[in-house]
């Protein structure tokens, strides 16, 4: 499984999901985690990017709103303790078994 942490410099959100991905690899996931810097908005159009952090799994977006805006912004998730600027480690566990399945 190859998964891919989008992210911009001027949200400090990435930094726990990068923490959450690592701990799922330390559990058992087998998968390939790169980290891609998108620094401008015309990067941000090219690669539709909603927000940071955003996560692919597979080239996938699990959290996708096709609704979201694309550009230089943090991103903001409905997670079981309300709205975060990450994904939770469970929403995260359930997006990489839910791929691995398909």
């Amino acid at each position: 499984m190859d998964i891919i942490l989008q992210y911009f410099d001027g949200c400090p959100n990435w930094k726990t999901t990068s923490a959450h991905l690592s701990t799922l690899v330390r559990q058992g996931l087998d998968a390939t985690i790169d980290f891609e810097v998108i620094d401008t908005y015309e990067a941000a159009v090219a690669r539709r990017f909603r927000g940071s952090p955003t996560v692919l799994i597979d080239g996938v977006d699990p959290f996708a709103d096709e609704d979201a805006p694309v550009g230089l912004a943090c991103r903001v998730y409905q997670t079981e303790d309300g709205y975060t600027g990450s994904p939770s480690l469970s929403q995260l566990r359930d997006a990489v078994t839910t791929a691995s399945k398909e």
